[in-house]
């Protein structure tokens, strides 16, 4: 588990380190872009890896109907993760909606997933998201939303989404997590 919380704390350092040190993140000017990179990859391939090869420690029994709540929250959250930069309506009313998705994607995979090792990685990165949009807000102050485009271009990531929401699902059931049901 330690290879689990190494690589959770290790993607939260790369990602909160523009704005918990901007002096030495632009002191190391394009630089630091890769070492933040370089930082991110190696948490990604940590969390993978311990992940897989955890034993599984249980700590609850998810609720039934959590599955049914997981697949729904998880298509928001893909939605969500695609319509900050869109130029819609939705990204002009959140500030934060691809951090938003993460705490989302994080609460729906808690639903479904009681062991220890589950834990530590959703509610991980889950955490991030929200030590993240607090961290923004502070450094960057009131925010002034952007103009509120066509309802159209919500549509389009909401058509990208399901499509996505699709694959996500096949690779899933793919790697042995049936997510409609061990039925399905």
């Amino acid at each position: 588990m330690s290879l689990l919380v190494l690589g959770v704390l290790l993607w939260m350092a790369a990602h909160l380190f523009k704005r918990i040190a901007p002096g030495p993140r632009a002191a190391l000017g394009n630089a630091g872009r890769g070492l933040v990179a370089l930082g991110v990859l190696g948490s990604v391939v940590l969390m993978v890896i311990a992940y897989r090869g955890a034993d599984y420690v249980a700590l609850y029994t998810p609720p039934g109907w959590g599955v049914h709540l997981n697949n729904l929250l998880m298509l928001i959250a893909v939605f969500l993760l695609g319509v900050g930069k869109a130029g819609g309506v939705v990204g002009a009313k959140l500030r934060h909606p691809m951090l938003l998705g993460v705490v989302i994607w994080a609460i729906a995979h808690l639903l479904v997933n009681g062991d220890l090792a589950s834990l530590i990685l959703f509610a991980g990165l889950g955490l991030w998201a929200v030590i993240e949009m607090l961290t923004i807000n502070a450094a960057e102050g009131p925010w002034t939303p952007p103009a509120k485009g066509p309802v159209a271009k919500d549509a389009k990531v909401a058509v990208i989404a399901l499509v996505l929401y699709a694959a996500i699902a096949g690779v899933h059931y793919w790697m042995g997590y049936p997510v409609f049901g061990a039925g399905a």
